[in-house]
């Protein structure tokens, strides 16, 4: 750490129990200085004793005693509020608003007495901003305070990346003080300048402990084919930042998004850092209650420092930040805002990562939020085909994770599952299961209900598996049954043809010793040409059901499914129990 030292005379400052500040010396003290509670009991000379038009004669007659105590010859407020003093005793002046309060004027004091003084990043900024309160400038006395700050602000300070730091953090109690003599301006300058220098002529401490960028790690910086030891970090600086305010956060990101010579990638990786750092110490129970004023604008004021570049900042975060919005009722710009960023990207998120709590009570998700996301990404150019069939499964999994809510309305979970287009889907498996636990969270659906649910799937898109499952599950409408059914009896069919067609007698019976047929029912599988095909177990209950509404055609006739099964639509030409090739003894 930089550091000035001034004055050589020692330091003797003294001081009571009762906010009491005096100098030890022989003559007695004339002149008593209230900064907020403290009194200072210092000395001077009696200008006001001598008539205002002989003051410039009487300062130059009695400059050698200026000079033994010399805090009036330095600070020309002192002088001003001393003329006005009525008292030819003692004088006394009240100064509450002082900038760095008692210390920074003792400091100051201790200045003009000729005294000791160490300045460093810790108490420069003060003094600075007492010296000039006290109007201690070139034109009062040269060689004064406030030119030798500025010296040692230009010369040391600010060409120090953590002393820029440090200075920069003392400042937001020296408002506005601070910002009129553009203390603030450099060290922001300063801080970024020092950001944006090239990693290989980073040669002073900093403080790192996250992991590099993905993209370091992948390529490495080399130098004739061998890595660099000890690789400095593209976004080192950040760590060193995180206890600063946010409206000094901003002003540096700002600044060095202004330079053009940082990605935005190691921008918003900063910013990312940044942001869980400083939401860390906010807990959730907090966030609940709606935070307050303060956290909200931090919030809103990350959002507006997000880079415009898409996967600048990852989903993750993205919509983390949108969770923590919910929770301290953002402004709807802020939600929109984040809705169109996470909407363009969606394909980079996961399930967890959209399990938004809601804000109201009676539910326990947010899935009008998501139903944005995806109509957001849905009108997003930059989409591609890969990134669709992903944001389909993302769906899925999601209606999954949130079906069994009891408080989740019926629309919304169509909504969302329609959002995806059907050829996105090659496999309805995953969205069968998020409907059965739809059905199974919601026992007290009706048929109509029931019905509308289900027609959100395709049979012919089922897997195997997925088949066997739901033809033994008790909670799929009967008409979804037989359907099920259908498809299955054509697949074991075409399953059938085709091997008959395709292989010699011969083969067969080679393929069939290889893979012998397990017969015993325990989990309802036959093997044929090597190939695995669920047997189509009926439990009692269902196949009562299925028996017993062979005569009841006029339902079935009445409406059609989505999957158009022509057992449904001519019951009469077709069978509804699978062929005897396809099917399992059951006990």
């Amino acid at each position: 750490m930089k550091f000035m030292k001034l004055g050589s005379k020692p330091d003797s400052f003294q001081g009571d129990e009762k906010d009491q500040r005096f100098v030890a010396s022989e003559l007695a003290a004339d002149i008593i200085v209230h900064v907020g509670e403290v009194k200072f009991h210092l000395h001077k000379i009696r200008l006001n004793s001598f008539p205002s038009a002989l003051h410039q004669i009487v300062y130059s007659k009695w400059s050698d005693r200026y000079m033994q105590f010399p805090l009036l010859s330095k600070s020309y407020l002192l002088q001003k509020l001393l003329m006005a003093s009525n008292d030819d005793k003692v004088d006394e002046i009240c100064i509450t608003d002082i900038p760095g309060g008692a210390t920074a004027f003792e400091t100051c004091a201790k200045f003009c007495y000729g005294m000791t003084v160490t300045l460093n990043a810790h108490n420069v900024a003060a003094t600075r901003c007492a010296a000039e309160y006290l109007e201690m400038h070139e034109t009062v006395e040269k060689g004064n305070l406030a030119y030798k700050i500025e010296v040692f602000l230009r010369t040391s300070i600010f060409r120090s990346w953590k002393d820029s730091i440090i200075v920069l953090h003392t400042t937001r109690s020296l408002l506005p003080w601070a910002e009129d003599l553009e203390l603030i301006t450099h060290c922001i300058d300063s801080i970024a300048s020092n950001a944006c220098v090239d990693t290989s002529k980073v040669e002073w401490s900093y403080t790192y402990n996250r992991k590099q960028l993905l993209s370091e790690v992948l390529n490495p910086q080399q130098w004739n084919g061998v890595r660099k030891q000890n690789q400095v970090p593209k976004d080192w600086w950040v760590e060193d930042l995180f206890e600063l305010q946010v409206h000094f956060f901003k002003k540096i990101i700002l600044a060095i998004s202004a330079r053009g010579r940082m990605s935005s990638q190691v921008i918003g990786a900063a910013l990312e850092a940044y942001t869980c750092h400083r939401l860390s110490s906010l807990g959730r129970e907090s966030m609940r209650k709606g935070g307050d004023s303060m956290t909200t604008s931090f919030v809103e004021t990350v959002i507006s420092l997000l880079p415009l570049e898409k996967g600048s900042v990852s989903s993750k975060f993205l919509l983390r930040l949108l969770k923590v919005g919910n929770l301290l009722s953002i402004g709807e710009t802020g939600k929109k805002e984040l809705t169109k960023r996470i909407g363009r990207q969606l394909e980079d998120a996961s399930v967890r990562d959209l399990l938004i709590p809601a804000s109201a009570e009676s539910a326990m998700y947010d899935i009008d939020m998501i139903l944005s996301l995806v109509e957001e990404f849905n009108c997003s150019a930059l989409a591609s085909g890969n990134s669709r069939t992903v944001v389909a499964k993302l769906v899925d999994g999601y209606l999954l994770e949130v079906a069994q809510d009891p408080n989740l309305p019926l629309s919304k979970f169509v909504d969302l599952a329609e959002l995806v287009p059907n050829e996105l889907r090659p496999l309805h498996d995953q969205l069968y299961h998020a409907i059965d636990a739809y059905l199974k969270g919601h026992p007290a659906l009706g048929k109509r209900e029931r019905k509308r649910l289900c027609g959100l799937l395709n049979c012919k898109k089922l897997s195997v598996d997925a088949c066997a499952h739901a033809l033994q599950n008790e909670r799929l409408p009967l008409r979804m049954v037989v359907q099920i059914m259908y498809v299955e009896h054509m697949r074991v069919s075409i399953s059938m043809a085709s091997c008959q067609g395709g292989c010699s007698r011969s083969a067969m019976a080679t393929e069939t010793q290889d893979a012998p047929v397990d017969s015993s029912g325990d989990d309802g599988r036959s093997i044929n040409n090597g190939k695995t095909t669920r047997g189509m177990v009926l439990p009692k209950k269902i196949l009562k059901k299925l028996l017993s509404s062979t005569g009841q055609s006029g339902e079935n006739n009445g409406s059609s499914d989505a999957s158009g099964s022509p057992i449904l639509a001519n019951p009469e030409k077709q069978k509804l129990t699978p062929p005897r090739k396809a099917r399992h003894s059951v006990s």
